[in-house]
């Protein structure tokens, strides 16, 4: 019975990346990265401009090399090697596929390049431009389609070799919303059919949680958090990625000892890793404006106050409030409202309601 466990206890990643180093003259782009991914993940790296995202994607190719670290890629180290002689397939953000050759070639190229015969050659292809849902396009040319079919032959011509890496470089920035959202579907549904290991980097939160197994956020270079889509917005490990990752509410309050907090006149009990917290110390309370709980007149809830209505931001579906809490100062909150409930109470700028901050999911971050 102990053998699987320990059989999977010592099973190695099919990535594996130990302190990677880069830096460009005075600027330090990554600094002592180390991270894990497992054969079959879809991982996206997430972060802002400059974060150092797409070098360490670019180091993965062998397109940049490291200053110091190595990579281990399904037991091979890789640190060193030219982009040529790695398993890994790209897709661009300006999909860079060559205007002069038919799709049939563009998706070909790889297979080419490696001698494969005429008929594996055909075969291969054609499996592809059907499986991207493009089959009678091979004739065509990249300027005879769309941005996201152009994107989608990038994608089959990354596949074509079957590499054991996929590496996606801001696949869906260049297109438009409908389009961005429909085609993130399609490659989170075609990688987890092929099982590919995938990595992508993004700036978009919204395309990082809905596509991915696990989510590295990255920050000046640094690895904030890794961890799942609902660990990184449940559970942030510090303020940036609170910040970050979706809205979030930021009370700064005193603590008065015994995890309890004073904002303004108004006292609040408990938050996670409020505990221990020094009486008078300054601190920020985060808490996510669809966790505030809008409270009835008659019913009876925990750090329960008043509030007025300031603003009213429609957005479809739901609606963002923004309140002042009574005896809190000039502290506003933002919480998510459901149409039919802004209906229901009749929540207009200057409405008085009372609102009640969960001490569960209120996170007391550095």
């Amino acid at each position: 019975m102990g053998a699987p466990a320990a059989v999977a206890a010592t099973r190695e990643p099919f990535l594996r990346l130990e302190g990677i180093r880069k830096t460009f003259g005075r600027f330090t782009a990554l600094q002592t990265i180390t991270l894990a991914v497992e054969r079959g993940e879809l991982v996206t790296f997430l972060g802002p401009s400059g974060c150092g995202k797409t070098t360490l994607l670019r180091i993965i190719a062998g397109l940049e090399t490291q200053d110091s670290g190595s990579i281990v890629q399904g037991g091979r180290d890789i640190s060193r090697l030219p982009a040529m002689q790695r398993d890994y397939g790209i897709v661009f953000q300006s999909y860079a596929l060559f205007p002069n050759l038919t799709i049939f070639d563009n998706v070909a190229y790889g297979l080419v390049n490696r001698r494969k015969g005429r008929d594996e050659i055909h075969r291969r292809v054609g499996e592809l431009l059907k499986l991207v849902g493009l089959p009678d396009s091979g004739t065509k040319y990249p300027g005879q389609l769309s941005g996201g079919q152009q994107q989608r032959i990038a994608l089959a011509r990354a596949l074509a070799t079957a590499p054991g890496l996929l590496l996606l470089d801001e696949p869906l920035s260049a297109l438009d919303a409908l389009e961005r959202l429909r085609l993130r579907g399609e490659i989170r549904a075609l990688q987890q059919r092929l099982g590919v290991t995938t990595i992508m980097v993004t700036h978009d939160q919204e395309e990082a949680l809905s596509m991915a197994d696990r989510v590295v956020v990255m920050n000046h270079g640094f690895i904030e958090q890794i961890g799942t889509p609902q660990q990184i917005y449940r559970e942030p490990a510090s303020a940036f990625v609170a910040d970050f990752i979706g809205k979030v509410n930021v009370i700064s309050a005193i603590a008065e000892g015994g995890n309890r907090f004073r904002v303004g006149t108004l006292l609040l009990d408990g938050a996670s890793g409020g505990a221990g917290v020094a009486a008078g110390t300054r601190v920020s309370l985060y808490l996510r404006p669809e966790d505030i709980v809008v409270a009835g007149s008659g019913d009876e809830h925990a750090n329960a106050a008043h509030a007025k209505v300031t603003k009213v931001e429609f957005l479809g579906a739901f609606c963002h409030v923004t309140v002042a809490i009574a005896d809190a100062g000039e502290q506003l909150l933002l919480l998510n409202v459901s149409r039919r409930s802004i209906d229901q109470m009749q929540l207009a700028e200057g409405s008085a309601l009372r609102v009640a901050l969960p001490a569960d999911r209120m996170r007391l971050l550095a």
